[in-house]
C-alpha cells in the first residue's frame, strides 16, 4: 500500500478525517478529495466548491498537502480547505483584508480562518468573502 489509498482503493483518512489525496492540479483531484470527505463534510465540501465556482468563474484548483486550494491562476491561491474531526477549516490567505474579517485568527499576520461546523454554513457571507479574496493578490505556494 502506498499510503494514499486503502486496500479497498478508497483514500486513506488521516488525522481528523482529512482525506489523503495525491498532489495534483485541476478539478479532478479536488473532486476526489471532496468525494472522500467523511460524513456531513462531503455535502458541505460539494456546496463550498459550487459556491466558489459560481463566485469565481474559471477558478483554478489543486490539491496540495492533502488540502484543496483555489486561485485565480495556477500557483496563486486565495483559499484552501482542510477537514478536521468536527469541522471544515477554510483558510483565507489574505483574510485580514476581507470585510468583515473572518473570525479565526492565525499565527500568520494576514491569514484568517473560518471553521464550518455541521449545518452552520452562511452561504451569503462565504460567497462575499470568496469574491473579495479572489480579487486580492494570491499566495504563492
Amino acid at each position: 500500500m502506498t499510503g494514499e489509498a486503502s486496500d479497498s482503493g478508497k483514500p486513506v483518512l488521516l488525522s481528523g478525517g482529512n482525506p489523503q489525496i495525491p498532489k495534483g492540479y485541476g478539478d479532478a483531484p479536488v473532486q476526489a478529495y471532496i468525494a472522500a470527505m467523511p460524513g456531513w463534510k462531503r455535502g458541505t465540501g460539494e456546496r463550498l466548491d459550487a459556491l466558489i465556482e459560481a463566485a469565481v468563474p474559471g477558478v483554478s484548483k489543486a490539491v496540495k498537502w492533502n488540502s484543496p486550494f483555489y486561485g485565480v491562476e495556477r500557483g496563486s491561491w486565495f483559499l484552501s480547505l482542510h477537514c478536521f474531526t468536527n469541522y471544515i477549516k477554510v483558510t483565507f490567505f489574505r483574510g485580514t483584508s476581507l470585510d468583515p474579517v473572518p473570525p479565526g485568527r492565525s499565527k500568520h499576520p494576514e491569514v484568517r480562518y473560518l471553521d464550518i461546523r455541521e449545518g452552520a454554513l452562511d452561504e451569503a457571507q462565504f460567497t462575499q468573502w470568496v469574491k473579495q479574496a479572489s480579487a486580492l493578490t494570491g499566495e504563492k505556494l
